[in-house]
């Protein structure tokens, strides 16, 4: 199975809202692989436009190497030449580019590169480690733009011209001026994707400012509800929008916010609320309280 082309795989993901799956644990943390892959084919059978495997959603910042390697051979096993598999890239510019020719190895479509872990770093130094991690790969890449790793216009606008299979731009940030500059500059030589948590809140305004498309974490569990949406987003019906985002977004949101972690943690419940068997996160993680769960259970009965 050959990989999308960058250009071909830009197109696609911008058309379309975007899977983040989360990751299936065992009652002892280990990865539930049949579960995982059961997951996304459910996933699958709905139009999304592309699927992140072990990604912030999918607690890519607490599996190895060698897990992140065994969650995206297994995406790309089961739902691979049906829906885009864009695997992550983490950590010091040495492991990511090693995890994104493990993502070519794979079978994957794309790489999504996320901040290097705890250091900070300047414009030219994070040119050098996106361009470092292109260079490593035929891929399409996508790099998100959060915490320690915030690109300028003038960064984004470099690493574009460096890079050819640079293909997008995820913005975790949600600075206007900062965006408006960007597409400004960059225009539509990129994508632009909403990677807030949770993306719905920001996804109409942010149309504006060239951002076509966002991570749904609540794709995982009512994706009917986060593919009508999407739908009302991009036809801008604006009615629409804030009446779902009353409805249930922002009833979400409200539960989400009481724990640090629970964007996660919430997703998984979400799941289980379903009875599709989120499962547990892994520490420092820490799951919904019960009463949390109720309430959860019973906002999704009312868009379900």
């Amino acid at each position: 199975m050959n990989p999308m082309h960058p250009d071909d795989l830009a197109r696609r993901l911008s058309l379309g809202l975007l899977s983040f799956p989360v990751t299936h644990f065992d009652a002892d943390l280990a990865f539930d692989e049949d579960r995982y892959r059961e997951h996304l084919s459910w996933q699958a059978e709905h139009d999304v436009a592309g699927l992140f495997a072990a990604g912030g959603t999918g607690e890519g910042f607490s599996l190895t190497p060698e897990e992140i390697d065994r969650v995206v051979r297994a995406a790309v096993g089961e739902v691979g030449g049906r829906v885009p598999v864009l695997a992550p890239a983490t950590g010091g510019t040495a492991a990511a580019a090693a995890q994104a020719r493990a993502a070519q190895e794979a079978g994957a479509d794309g790489v999504l590169l996320l901040p290097p872990y705890l250091t900070e770093a300047g414009q030219e130094g994070l040119i050098e480690h996106v361009s470092a991690v292109c260079r490593a790969t035929d891929l399409g890449v996508i790099v998100y733009s959060r915490a320690n790793a915030v690109y300028t216009h003038h960064t984004v606008a470099a690493l574009a011209e460096r890079n050819p299979n640079l293909i997008g731009l995820k913005d975790g940030v949600g600075d206007i001026e900062a965006m408006t500059r960007t597409y400004a500059t960059v225009g539509d030589r990129l994508i632009y994707i909403g990677g807030l948590p949770t993306a719905e809140t920001f996804a109409l305004p942010l149309t504006e400012l060239g951002v076509t498309t966002y991570s749904s974490a609540m794709y995982n569990f009512v994706p009917g509800f986060a593919l009508e949406f999407f739908a009302a987003v991009r036809s801008r019906d604006r009615a629409e929008v804030y009446r779902r985002l009353n409805e249930f977004v922002l009833p979400y949101l409200e539960i989400r916010d009481r724990g640090r972690g629970y964007a996660v943690s919430i997703v998984k419940a979400g799941l289980d609320a379903v009875g599709r068997h989120g499962g547990p996160v892994r520490p420092p993680l820490t799951a919904l309280a019960e009463d949390e769960c109720a309430e959860l259970a019973a906002l999704i009965r009312k868009v379900s």
